[in-house]
């Protein structure tokens, strides 16, 4: 059977336990795009200020649901932008856990970190230790001053490694499951 929509994707090869990504948002773009599930689309849902880009790829677990309600989101460290829709396998590095104020509610939003892992591209990093802090340190302020312009607060809490990630997806393929029975 094929997707009708891209949630519907499986969130991890049931052969190779690979993690697919779904890529919303390509590198260097001022574009925010959003994957509308109901509609099967992208949509420009808003553009950055004059300076800020995303630093890397930014998208979606697929089959997932966080606790804000939508996908888990990933950010995909390659070298080069790929393009909206792009689906891409990846080895999850670890996680940025994050909280984020809303509207004076407060809400876990953490952010996947990988890197692409196909046949022909095998990444040499296996956990977060395996970057730079300061690259790190970069990506979670890109995150928090991203935030901060929509008028929200997000609060890194901790950064683990690929087994607390693939505990969130786990939990994440669980919600996504349990709201569809709903």
């Amino acid at each position: 059977m094929h997707p009708r929509n891209l949630m519907e994707l499986l969130p991890r090869d049931p052969d190779s336990g690979a993690v697919n990504a779904v890529v919303e948002t390509p590198a260097n773009s001022r574009n925010k795009y959003r994957y509308d599930e109901a509609l099967g689309l992208f949509h420009l849902h808003k553009v950055l200020p004059l300076g800020d880009s995303f630093p890397f790829d930014f998208g979606f677990i697929p089959g997932t649901r966080a606790e804000d309600g939508d996908a888990l989101d990933v950010l995909i460290l390659g070298e080069d932008p790929t393009f909206t829709g792009c689906l891409v396998t990846v080895r999850v590095l670890g996680a940025i856990e994050a909280t984020q104020l809303e509207r004076g509610r407060s809400i876990r939003n953490d952010r996947l970190i990988a890197t692409p892992d196909t046949p022909k591209i095998r990444p040499v990093a296996r956990t977060l230790d395996d970057l730079p802090t300061r690259l790190l340190d970069q990506i979670e302020h890109f995150f928090s001053a991203y935030n901060q312009a929509e008028g929200r607060t997000f609060t890194p809490i901790a950064r683990r490694g690929p087994r607390a990630a693939m505990n969130l997806i786990q939990r994440g393929i669980r919600a996504y499951q349990n709201s569809r029975r709903t």
